[in-house]
């Protein structure tokens, strides 16, 4: 079974930077996907992680949901469980942040992928996500891309292990 996989992009990196949009893979491969409208005072806005995502400002103002609204929903559906991440101290600030501005409880946990990983995973890891990229023509990172991207990452990587 494939493990949960989030994925965050961000308004940039650092102070001041907050989440824009989340994508969770889900282990029966379907996949969450939402856009955070920023709160009033989230102005941060870092040019260059705009041209690593391909994510504007007004898009986020036109169809981004509420931070209420992404928090309830991801607690609801990953109650309970472990979900990983590959980028473990950005996005576990950036949902910290999600949750306390939207004055709930994280009801999941979020761990590092590297938990679940091998050594013989991790040994075949970045080659197996380049040819996947390549396969899928990957070029921009979007959140529930790279957590599919990462999922099947998982899956090779383990069946290789064979």
């Amino acid at each position: 079974m494939s493990p949960v996989i989030i994925d965050i992009e961000a308004s940039g990196f650092g102070k001041g930077s907050y989440p824009i949009e989340i994508g969770v893979a889900m282990p029966d491969e379907s996949v969450l996907s939402f856009l955070i409208s920023p709160l009033e005072n989230w102005t941060h806005w870092d040019d260059s992680a705009e041209q690593i995502h391909g994510i504007s400002r007004e898009e986020l103002y036109l169809n981004g949901r509420d931070i209420l609204d992404v928090a309830k929903t991801l607690n609801a559906v990953l109650e309970g469980q472990v979900v990983y991440t590959d980028g473990w101290g950005f996005d576990s600030t950036w949902l910290s942040l999600l949750f306390y501005r939207a004055d709930l409880r994280q009801t999941f946990k979020l761990e590092t992928l590297t938990r679940i990983l091998s050594e013989k995973q991790m040994e075949f890891w970045d080659d197996t996500r380049k040819q996947i990229m390549q396969e899928w023509g990957v070029n921009r990172h979007r959140a529930p891309i790279d957590a599919q991207l990462l999922q099947e990452t998982y899956r090779r990587t383990r069946a290789m292990e064979r």
